[in-house]
């Protein structure tokens, strides 16, 4: 099947190591160019050393913060600079802390905001003139079960990433005319840092090991087993390509069959 994504040029948030990092080497195997960013310097230029060396893609590296607009912007712009324009972004940044509704204060609402909804709206913003020159593009968010099935000890991220799915099926409405495609990719319990920093958790909160939540968690997917990064990256590259050219507005879940609910 020929993905389209050979030559087109594709930005993907927190791409230094999980999901993020998923996405970005799968694109890059289709023959995308990709432009990854995330906090620490020293990680997404690994990051990217990585991909280079596995693929033979062209990566560009760059540090940039999610919850800051003129950090966005740089991005976009060395992006651009590089690559000439964008075809393809993945909406993605570090979970808000997890706690309950007592615990937080309006500072930690404000931080959930800002991290996780308006950096969807400014990276979202800051590609579309790009996307529009070129006649197009496809735009992922990357979210969380918990827009379906909310996790109780995750309130911050329940809250905000279902405002990011109202955002992007709001879009996919508002921008199908110019031919840009706007989907929401969902994980279910996948075998990364986030994921066992949770695990983490639970294990102190229940008074358990880690293992033993691990075992627990796996037993409740039909799978059997934690997705991997490499899994939900080929999913993200499916709704990235022309493959899903009729698709938009639409969340796809990769979660082992472990989530109940119907729709």
């Amino acid at each position: 099947m020929d993905t389209g994504l050979a030559k087109k040029v594709v930005m993907v948030a927190a791409a230094s190591k999980g999901l993020g990092y998923g996405i970005a080497k799968a694109v890059a195997d289709e023959g995308a160019h990709v432009s990854i960013a995330s906090r620490s310097s020293d990680d997404i230029n690994t990051a990217a050393e990585q991909i280079r060396k596995q693929t033979g893609a062209e990566v560009l590296p760059c540090v940039f913060d999610a919850s800051d607009q003129e950090s966005i912007d740089a991005w976009k712009n060395k992006t651009i600079s590089h690559f000439g324009g964008i075809d393809g972004l993945v909406v993605n940044a570090g979970g808000p802390p997890s706690g309950k509704f007592d615990q937080f204060k309006d500072e930690e609402w404000q931080s959930a905001f800002e991290l996780t909804l308006l950096s969807a709206v400014r990276m979202i913003r800051v590609v579309l003139p790009s996307m529009r020159e070129r006649g197009g593009g496809s735009i992922i968010t990357l979210t969380s079960s918990s827009i379906k099935e909310p996790i109780d000890v995750l309130l911050l991220s329940n809250v905000m990433r279902a405002g990011v799915v109202a955002l992007a099926k709001s879009l996919s409405q508002q921008l199908a005319s110019e031919n840009i495609r706007v989907n929401n990719l969902v994980p279910g319990r996948m075998d990364t840092d986030r994921i066992r920093s949770l695990d983490a958790v639970r294990a102190k909160t229940a008074g358990l090991t880690e293992d033993q939540v691990r075992v627990a968690s796996e037993a409740s997917i039909p799978w059997g087993r934690y997705g991997t990064a490499e899994e939900f990256g080929k999913a993200g590259a499916f709704l990235l390509s022309d493959a899903a050219s009729y698709i938009t507005g639409s969340t796809l879940v990769v979660d082992g069959g472990s989530m109940k609910t119907v729709w």
